[in-house]
Formats: structure tokens, C-alpha cells, sequence
């Protein structure tokens, strides 16, 4: 029976590219041997007759093994890999090997990508195993036998992916936005704090990271105390990823780690660092809020992100990060509070911290507490906090936290009537155990607000964007990516969440291969945004409460923390802790007496005149994902984490292999 052609080697020269007069090496499906006598140009003796071994399977994906005694090297992207005898690597789509070190180069092309005359690359990240990538381990799918369906989604997997990592500016999706829209995202530092950033990733291409962050952006300068906040810490990553974070003389822990983790971060913590657990007065709670407060001789900067202080999170996943820095108060004239004043102190409150103090050079001593941070003028808060605390709260307490919180706060808003009944979005990575009856209590909160008219906007329907199977198999990660997305097939496969179910799209930011640990819940009208919620809750009662005893009681079991973006009077947010962030204007960027224009909220995507309308100054808010979700078609089934998945992913693994290293997550 004749072998299935599946693709080439094709020949390059010294400027990478094809070497025309040079053959192209047939590779069929199944195992290829490349080597000495291979063709004529393969005749140094350095090459072994079998050098190396590349075994294609159906995805177009190959595993290569190094059968000869010399070292090969595999390129991809701007990873260069090189792997000696009986090593191994997968190679993907427009990755480049070098038979020998620096000579005798080849590009990897498929045979759909040679038919079509693309060139699609797929970045592999080679390193997995020396990261936590590796040992985060995996948890695989369950076979479904779909062969033809599966061949129309991959390739439907690859014209994303074309257009995620080639892009055009001259492209566009359904709805006229850009296919590489996050190229031209940016913003003055002096408005920085009216939007957020996305987390650099590894293995995109630069446009894709764009005004995108990374640890070492945030933590700087002269800090005199840090507090982070966090559910996982790997100190063996966190210090040498940000050394800065060493030099602080202050640094308070708050996380929510085990025992077993505890001890060993006991033992290898500098001494100048305070370890701390919240206290979690109900079983199955966590402390899952993800955020930085750091004090600078100038103020303070609150950092809000969806990061777990380990290497995949700020590396290999979509995440998100806002920011803004408070100067101190003035002690003879000091300003009133405000909501994100009063929606701090509360959240602090409850963590229970024990107190420390601190000699501030030129500032004198002070009680490191929460009534500390009151010294901080929050007036121009570009956002409102949305913060979570375990308990069960009655009367006005209530109104404080989780959904009940989001409810409270958007019925004090006022929103343009063109959003009446508009849809919501749900967009996390860890699904909790949900009910109809609990989903209509969530719904209700997320449609809060009223309209122009002072009438309520009325509910919105919503949709959970969710990564399917396909997805997490062909992601950065392949299943690996899977740890983080920890739910389980019983909350997944529940009947009436199937008319809820929406794509992981993300071609304009280039995350489609991404795989979302950011938590947003979004109410929008095309392009434009009611609202934006980032947020270290996940869907589920635990992080956001469920109402009980008639609604006279809000039990949550899990802390929480995220930030609110509204339409609100414009500002300019120039006040910077650190000289990195000097002003381009005054303050209000306007006269006492001129009337202050009103912030509207779009995607990058949005393809609207800023001129337009003069009252009103358009924000841009870097979604990842595309708006309107993509509901699932027929083929597509939902990630859940403790399936068995047989078809290989990117790396040629199935599914699972170790230990589940997200398994006490908010789920």
C-alpha cells in the first residue's frame, strides 16, 4: 500500500531561504529516515546513514529523534534547540532543522502548507521540560472518533493561526477589526490607568506582545514595602524572574499555599520576607486574589493581575494586569475617601495580616496595617474594586462583596440607552458546579444598571467563552496548558450549559494558541463596552457567593479581587511612584470651570472616529478575545481535565501524564 505523502524538507541557504537548486525530501505519514545518501546532497560523512528520525502522525506534527552520533538543531521561532544522540523534540510547521549544527538547514512544511503556498510557522516551546511547564503536568482527552470533522477543524486551526501569527494590516475580521489589532494599542502614560495590559508571552510573534508587560515592568524602583498577593509562589522562580523584588526591605506574602509548600517556602524565603494565609473559616475556600501593593516614597502603586507567581502564568498563558500609582496625602489639608478607598480598606481588613513596623527614610515610622494605606489619596481611582471574602454575610455586609458587590455598584450607574438588554460575556479558566437557579442569580447582577431613562437595562444574555479540546491540544502548551483550565468532566458536561458555550478566539492578539488563565466578564454591544470586569474570580459560588435564606445571606468561600471599568469622567492619571511615569499634562487636563467629557469604553477592535463625539474620549480596552463570541458548532467539545485525550498534541503527548498541579484551584 502506498505510504500517505504528508510533506518536505525543503532545502535552505545560508539567508534562510529555499534553496532552489537543491531536491525536496518526500516525508510520508509514519516514520522517515533522513540521512547520509538520503540524497546527493547528504553526503558528508559527518551524517549518519539513519541521522535522525521524524515520525509524522495525522496533525502534521512530527517527532524527531537523533538516531546518528552528531547533534542536530532544531529552530523554531526564536527558540534554537540543539539536541544530541537519542534526544527528541516535536517539530511543527515551519520549523528549521540543521543536520549538523550550522550546516545543512532545512524548513519543515507540511503538505497542506506547500498545496496552499503558506507559511504557516508554529512556534514549539522545546524548553518545556526545564520550566513549570514540565512538571505542571498533563491531563488528556478523551479519543472521540471524528476523523473528517477533526481534518476541517485543523485546517480551520490553521487559517487562524495564519492569520494570528502573519497577520495584515490590510486584513480584517467579521467585524472590520484588525487581525493584528493589539500592533497599535498604546497608550500614554498618563492614561495607562483607564485600561490594562496584557502579560508578554512567550513564543509569539512581537507584534502579538505590544504594550504587553512582564514582571520586571512592575516591580522597580525604590520600594520601601511590597505586598503580594497571590493562590501559588514559587520562590525558586519569583526572585530570580524579578531580583528587584529582593532588594525590598518589606515584603509581605499573603498566598494560599499548602502545608507541604508552606514548609519549603519557610524554608528557602529571604528573612526579611512575613509569610501569611489568610484565614478561610469555610472548607473548600482558597486565597485566589492575584495583586501587588507596593509603597514608595512618593505613594503607593496597586497592581491588580491574574498571575500565579509561577513561570507558565507570566510565560506561557493570556493574562492581564492593571495599574495605577497614589501619591500620599497631604497631612494639613487631607482629602475625603472615596469608594476605592473605602472597598480597600475593607478587602485588607479581612486578611488579617499580622502587623509590622517600618522606618521610612524621611517619613518616619509607621504600623504596616490596613488603616496604613488610608494615608494614600485614591480620589482619582480610574476603577472600582470587586473583591471577594469568605463568610456569610448579612445586612449591608452584603452589598460588599462578590456578585452582590458588582450588583451594588452598576445600579448606581447610569449607561447610554443603546445598551438596553445588551449580552454579557463569562470568560475564566476554572469551572465550579453550577445550577440554572445559580446562573439567573449571576445574570442578575451582571445586568444591573439603569438607562438614560432611569428604566433598568434588562437582562443580558450571556455566554461562557470556554477553550475547547482542539484548542488545548494545539495551544503553546498542548495539553500541558490543560493544568490550568482545571475542570472537571462532571461541571463541564452538565446539560443545560450547552446553550452557553463560546470560542476561545483571540486571532487579533495573537493568543488564539494562548490559553486563557485571565478571568473577564464583560457587557458589550458590538464593539463597544457597558462594562469590563478583570478579575481573579473564576465562575463559580465559591469565588462569587451564592444567596441563601431567602436572600438575607451571601455566602462566599474564597477571596477575590478585581478591578471595574465604567464609563466615568475623563482625567488624566499623570502621577507616577517611579520617574518612569511623568505627566504629559496637568492633573484634570482641563479648567475648573470647562465641562468634563465622559469615557467611552471599546475594544480594540472597534472601528469608530475618536473625533466623533467631543463629550466623550473613546478608551480602548486590550480584550482578548474577539467580541461577539463564536458560539460551539457541532464538533466542538469543551475542555474538561480529567479526560483521557489520545490524539497526540503538539508535543506528541497524550493526555494525562502527571501530577495536576492546579487541582486546589477555585474550582
Amino acid at each position: 500500500m502506498a505510504h500517505r505523502l504528508m510533506g518536505y524538507l525543503v532545502p535552505l541557504n545560508a539567508k534562510l531561504e529555499e534553496d532552489a537548486s537543491l531536491p525536496k525530501i518526500p516525508l510520508s505519514r509514519g516514520p522517515n529516515y533522513i540521512g547520509r545518501n538520503t540524497t546527493a546532497s547528504l553526503s558528508d560523512k559527518r551524517l549518519s546513514r539513519k541521522h535522525l528520525a521524524l515520525t509524522i502522525d495525522a496533525s502534521d506534527s512530527a517527532v524527531l529523534v537523533v538516531e546518528g552520533t552528531n547533534p542536530t538543531v532544531v529552530k523554531s521561532g526564536s527558540n534554537r534547540k540543539k539536541l544530541f544522540p537519542k534526544e527528541n523534540a516535536t517539530i511543527c510547521n515551519g520549523d528549521v532543522i540543521e543536520l549538523i549544527p550550522g550546516h545543512f538547514l532545512f524548513e519543515y512544511k507540511t503538505l497542506s502548507d506547500n498545496e496552499n503556498g503558506n507559511n504557516v510557522r508554529v512556534v514549539c516551546d522545546h524548553k518545556r521540560g526545564s520550566n513549570d511547564g514540565g512538571k505542571a503536568g498533563e491531563v488528556e482527552e478523551l479519543a472521540r472518533k471524528r476523523p473528517r470533522q477533526l481534518v476541517s477543524q485543523d485546517k480551520g486551526s490553521e487559517r487562524s493561526l495564519k492569520a494570528e501569527v502573519e497577520g495584515s494590516s490590510s486584513g480584517a475580521d467579521r467585524d472590520g477589526g484588525s487581525v493584528e489589532a493589539i500592533r497599535h494599542f498604546r497608550v500614554p502614560n498618563d492614561q495607562l490607568p483607564q485600561t490594562f495590559r496584557l502579560l508578554n508571552v512567550q513564543g509569539l510573534p512581537p507584534w502579538a506582545n505590544t504594550s504587553c508587560v512582564s514582571i520586571r515592568d512592575l516591580i522597580q524602583g525604590d520600594i520601601l514595602v511590597a505586598i503580594l498577593s497571590n493562590y501559588m509562589v514559587d520562590i525558586d522562580w519569583l526572585i530570580p524572574a524579578c531580583p528587584s523584588i529582593a532588594k525590598v526591605p518589606h515584603v509581605l506574602v499573603i498566598h494560599g499555599e499548602g502545608d507541604g509548600t508552606l514548609d519549603y517556602m519557610k524554608r528557602k524565603k529571604p528573612a526579611n520576607w512575613i509569610l501569611h494565609k489568610p484565614p478561610l473559616p469555610i472548607s473548600f475556600g482558597t486565597h485566589h486574589s492575584k495583586a501587588m501593593i507596593l509603597v514608595y516614597p512618593r505613594g503607593v502603586r496597586i497592581i491588580v493581575h491574574t498571575a500565579n507567581y509561577i513561570h507558565v502564568d507570566w510565560n506561557n498563558k493570556s493574562q492581564g494586569l492593571w495599574m495605577q500609582d497614589f501619591p500620599w496625602k497631604d497631612q494639613n489639608n487631607p482629602s475625603k475617601g472615596c469608594g476605592f478607598e473605602s472597598d480597600l480598606i475593607d478587602y485588607l481588613s479581612a486578611l488579617k495580616w499580622p502587623e509590622f513596623s517600618v522606618n521610612f527614610p524621611n517619613l518616619g515610622s509607621f504600623k504596616i496595617n490596613p488603616s496604613f494605606f488610608k494615608k494614600f489619596d485614591y480620589s482619582d481611582a480610574a476603577v472600582r474594586l470587586i473583591a471577594s471574602v469568605p463568610g456569610y454575610h448579612t445586612g449591608n455586609n452584603m452589598k460588599k462583596w462578590g456578585h452582590m458587590k458588582l450588583r451594588t455598584v452598576l445600579q448606581e450607574c447610569i449607561f447610554d440607552k443603546e445598551f438596553r438588554k445588551s449580552p454579557l460575556a463569562y470568560q475564566f479558566s476554572s469551572l465550579g458546579s453550577l445550577d440554572e437557579k445559580w446562573m439567573a442569580e449571576f445574570m442578575s447582577s451582571m445586568s444591573s444598571g439603569l438607562s438614560e431613562d432611569r428604566t433598568p437595562l434588562g437582562p443580558g444574555e450571556p455566554l461562557i467563552i470556554w477553550p475547547t479540546v482542539e484548542d488545548v491540544r494545539c495551544s503553546l502548551e498542548g495539553y500541558a496548558a490543560g493544568n490550568a483550565i482545571p475542570s472537571p468532566l462532571k461541571n463541564v458536561e452538565k446539560d443545560f450549559l450547552k446553550k452557553y458555550w463560546a470560542k476561545w478566539k483571540a486571532s487579533h492578539t495573537g493568543r488564539c494558541r494562548a490559553m486563557p488563565h485571565i478571568k473577564t466578564f464583560v457587557r458589550y454591544n458590538g464593539q463597544k463596552l457597558v462594562w469590563f470586569l478583570l478579575t481573579s474570580a473564576n465562575l463559580s459560588k465559591a469565588a462569587w457567593g451564592a444567596l441563601q435564606k431567602n436572600n438575607s445571606q451571601l455566602m462566599i468561600r474564597s477571596y477575590e479581587l478585581g478591578i471595574l471599568f465604567l464609563p466615568r469622567k475623563t482625567c488624566s492619571f499623570g502621577f507616577s511612584c517611579t520617574s518612569n511615569g511623568v505627566p504629559s499634562k496637568d492633573k484634570s487636563g482641563r479648567s475648573e470651570t470647562s465641562e468634563a467629557s465622559r469615557t467611552t469604553l471599546v475594544t480594540l477592535n472597534w472601528q469608530g472616529n475618536r473625533n466623533t463625539d467631543s463629550s466623550s474620549e473613546v478608551i480602548k480596552l486590550p480584550v482578548p478575545y474577539e467580541l461577539p463570541p463564536q458560539p460551539y458548532t457541532a464538533e466542538d467539545v469543551p475542555w474538561s481535565w480529567d479526560r483521557r485525550y489520545n490524539k497526540k498534541d503538539v508535543y506528541g503527548q497524550v493526555w494525562p501524564r502527571h501530577v495536576q498541579l492546579y487541582a486546589a484551584q477555585d474550582s
